[in-house]
């Protein structure tokens, strides 16, 4: 790998991780509505519903997940499975009596994978 290809790629991840820390200033979940935060690799997306206050993670679903993965034509990297990955996040979030949540899109574009999982999770009931 070039000089050139390692700077480009250290730019775009300070720029990410900037953005990270800029939404993490402002996305603060306490109790009554906890934080839903994304996270997504080139293969999976993962999302959780997180207390900030004790730093407890309450629910969690990724792509990962046997169920979520063997439904989906295409594989755990597409959009169809980031909106499975967001209801069935929703389900287990009402299931613990969680209705409203922030959302965090974790420095990501809010576009693709993220919005799907967004409006999968918002169709399942949960309210942000």
């Amino acid at each position: 790998m070039s000089n050139l290809n390692r700077k480009k790629i250290e730019d775009k991840r300070s720029r990410h991780r900037r953005a990270r820390m800029r939404i993490r200033q402002r996305v603060r979940g306490t109790e009554v509505r906890p934080r839903l935060c994304v996270h997504k690799s080139l293969r999976y997306v993962y999302a959780q519903v997180v207390n900030d206050l004790t730093g407890q993670t309450l629910v969690q679903a990724s792509s990962l997940e046997s169920d979520i993965r063997g439904n989906v034509e295409g594989g755990a990297k597409t959009k169809a499975a980031a909106r499975l990955v967001g209801a069935k996040l929703a389900e287990r979030a009402k299931a613990k009596g969680i209705e409203q949540v922030v959302f965090d899109r974790g420095g990501y574009v809010y576009h693709g994978r993220v919005k799907e999982l967004a409006e999968g999770a918002r169709e399942a009931g949960l309210d942000f």
